[in-house]
């Protein structure tokens, strides 16, 4: 398969998404696509920050993070 080739069947394929696939998406790809910046700002930060966030991967895995759905469901009620 040539490149333009896939690039015609991937286009064909988001163009028949329905738009809540679409917006999901384009999410994964933008973020594929910037996987090279994230990994730039990672070297940015300081070993205090990284730290940070290696012990909240670790409280999130022994289940003390709360879930995204609860806190939406939280600010909605105090906010509506």
């Amino acid at each position: 398969m040539t490149a333009a080739d896939l690039k015609l069947k991937i286009f064909r394929e988001v163009d028949s998404l329905q738009e809540s696939r679409l917006e999901e998406v384009y999410g994964i790809l933008t973020n594929y696509l910037r996987g090279h910046k994230d990994l730039d700002d990672w070297g940015q930060l300081t070993e205090e920050q990284k730290n940070g966030i290696f012990e909240a991967i670790e409280d999130i895995d022994k289940g003390k993070g709360i879930s995204h759905n609860k806190v939406m469901a939280n600010i909605r009620k105090k906010y509506a």
